[in-house]
């Protein structure tokens, strides 16, 4: 969730690390911070609350630069103490140790009982200074900077990812990770370390990504990796694919209305390679998913918020096509209960960064339940940790998502879990040669589809301004069109903070119309298929009510429009699997536009942060 930079370079550190502290705000912030080690082996530092535009306006303000070759920063997103300056990063401890952190430490609270008995002084609320006082009093003993964070690390019970630099040892910074990701920039005027590789994207594009355990020693001209064990270990230099341009907003006024607008492109991203001559190339998802895929006899399906919902869209089109008996449940509920896992079950996590923490637990969890279990990722993220820890992974290819709110990912997601259910289908022989070109075909002409739906963006905009004063809102929806509905309402709460809900149709009558009246505005989803006239039925209750709705339908739905009633055709003939997607998007363009005539702050919402990477 927070964001970490930092570097050793032979030239002034600080304009990197701001740099890259803005490039990291959308992983979630609610203060900053900056350290660096001056001329005189001293310790500079600045911390804001608040965006990262605050820490900036903070360094101007003082009478003199900070400025220094070593340096480490830190984005915030509060866990353990309020947002405040005195409990943003970077800690130091004793003017000795300065450490970031990303992630937490569960028994924070036994070692500062027992550090305060040692002398040690807390100035935080947050569980971040008990790294740096566990790691100042292993060097008051004597031993080396990477040797104090071998030990230190060992106590610590939880996540972290952690940049340590100290005062004494002027040439380096320790990273180390557990749970938390982190990785290492390589370049020729310096090396860096960072959580999120789009950080160091201007300084270079080779990196080196830290394992689970692994404690890095970075110095100018060079890098020593050690296990957890204390051993000696080589990690791969790897190019990355990603350019800086990407991460920038172009021509649109946020990253997320970009991102909207990419999807047509971010499709077929994802769907090169992966099929050919009309069929599924099944091995895109890995070289032993053949076999794995025909010898399954269930799917389970763990996810968080967008993610979680894709999976619901992924049930109908599993069960309904493919005939295999799908699960799908929210990643952190998943993990603490005791779930009855049966051989032959394949576990399908969907991850955008693929670090998502409750997410990597369950598989944990899974793992521990039935060994033989057969796992799968589809993620965003080549190099991450759900990745490394499954059997088969599936690459969506989105590309750079810096909006919080999900919006390209969500749909390579479906994209994703469509190949993933055809490819099944087929080899288990439930899906014959005719409808695997049906559904290839209809993938194929998704981002044409798209394109019509985005004409619409100049309609939704009016109507988004009927929203400004609102507090709540309903989503309806029916069959998968229940899941994008969640996902609908999902994405006005996110963005504009109006309070809304989903519900299936159907259950009107079992609670939620008592909730229907003028002030009420209610968004229906009507695709032309076999539930529709349940559906138009479902409406007329609503509008008996007195609520004013927002229909988006197909054109052959035909809803009848009536007072208070907004019927918008998006497009028309759309299958089972293309209508969820294209019926998401004028539901994210009303999002957005929602949030801006709320002022609402729509790439950076508050209280949020675009990878969960603690519970």
């Amino acid at each position: 969730m927070c964001g970490i930079v930092g570097g050793v370079t032979d030239q002034n550190i600080t304009p990197l690390l701001l740099e890259g502290l803005n490039r990291l705000e959308y992983r979630g912030y609610d203060s900053s911070g900056l350290i660096v080690l001056s001329k005189q082996n001293s310790f500079e530092r600045a911390r804001s609350v608040g965006k990262v535009s605050n820490l900036e306006m903070n360094l101007k303000s003082r009478s003199k630069e900070i400025n220094g070759k070593i340096g480490i920063a830190h984005t915030r997103w509060a866990t353990h103490g309020e947002p405040s300056s005195l409990n943003a990063h970077p800690h130091i401890s004793k003017n000795t140790v300065s450490v970031v952190h990303n992630g937490i430490i569960e028994n924070y609270l036994e070692l500062k009982n027992i550090q305060i008995k040692q002398g040690y002084e807390f100035k935080s609320e947050t569980d971040t200074e008990v790294i740096a006082h566990s790691i100042d009093s292993e060097m008051q003993l004597g031993s080396s900077l990477v040797e104090s964070v071998q030990k230190a690390v060992k106590s610590f019970e939880g996540s972290y990812g952690i940049g340590v630099i100290s005062s004494k040892y002027p040439d380096q910074i320790i990273a180390a990770r557990k749970g938390s990701p982190l990785l290492i920039g390589i370049s020729e005027n310096g090396n860096y370390i960072a959580s999120d590789q789009m950080a160091l994207l201007s300084k270079t594009n080779k990196f080196i990504f830290l394992e689970e355990g692994d404690i890095a020693e970075v110095k100018l001209d060079k890098v020593t990796i050690y296990d957890l064990d204390g051993k000696l270990v080589n990690r791969p230099v790897q190019k990355s694919k990603l350019k800086a341009g990407q991460v920038d907003k172009g021509n649109f006024n946020h990253f997320m209305q970009k991102e909207i607008f990419e999807q047509p492109q971010a499709i077929r991203d994802t769907l090169e390679s992966r099929i050919t001559n009309d069929s599924v190339i099944s091995s895109s998802f890995g070289h032993k998913a053949d076999e794995i895929f025909r010898s399954i006899d269930q799917i389970q399906i763990a996810a968080c918020g967008t993610s979680y919902n894709a999976g619901l869209v992924a049930k109908y089109w599993i069960e309904d096509i493919a005939k295999i008996p799908c699960h799908v449940e929210i990643a952190s509920e998943y993990r603490y209960r005791r779930p009855i896992l049966l051989d032959n079950t394949l576990f399908v996590t969907l991850s955008q960064s693929g670090e998502t923490a409750d997410t990597l637990e369950a598989l944990k969890a899974a793992k521990k339940i039935n060994n033989t279990l057969k796992s799968l990722c589809i993620s965003n993220s080549a190099e991450s940790s759900l990745t490394r820890l499954s059997d088969l992974t599936f690459l969506t290819h989105a590309g750079p998502e810096i909006g919080v709110a999900s919006t390209k990912a969500f749909t390579t997601q479906l994209v994703s879990l469509a190949l993933l259910m055809c490819s099944i289908g087929k080899l288990k022989g439930y899906i014959s040669r005719r409808q695997e070109s049906e559904i290839v075909n209809g993938l194929k002409k998704l981002p044409g589809l798209i394109n019509e739906a985005l004409l619409q963006e100049t309609q939704i905009k009016q109507l988004a301004k009927s929203f400004t004063n609102k507090n709540s809102a309903l989503f309806l929806g029916r069959g998968t069109m229940y899941a994008i509905a969640m996902e609908g309402a999902l994405k006005l709460k996110e963005i504009s903070y109006i309070h809304a809900e989903a519900y299936p149709a159907g259950e009107l009558k079992h609670g939620p119309i008592a909730l229907i009246d003028k002030n009420m505005p209610v968004i229906a989803i009507a695709p032309n298929d076999e539930l529709l006239e349940k559906l138009k039925s479902n409406l007329q209750e609503v509008k008996s009510r007195g609520s004013k709705m927002l229909v988006f339908e197909d054109e052959n739905s035909k809803v009848q429009s009536m007072d208070s009633m907004k019927v918008i055709p998006i497009t028309s003939n759309l299958g089972r699997i293309s209508a969820p997607i294209i019926f998401t998007i004028p539901l994210q363009l009303l999002s957005y536009h929602v949030a801006l005539s709320r002022e609402a702050d729509v790439d950076k919402p508050r209280n949020l942060a675009k990878s969960v990477t603690v519970e």
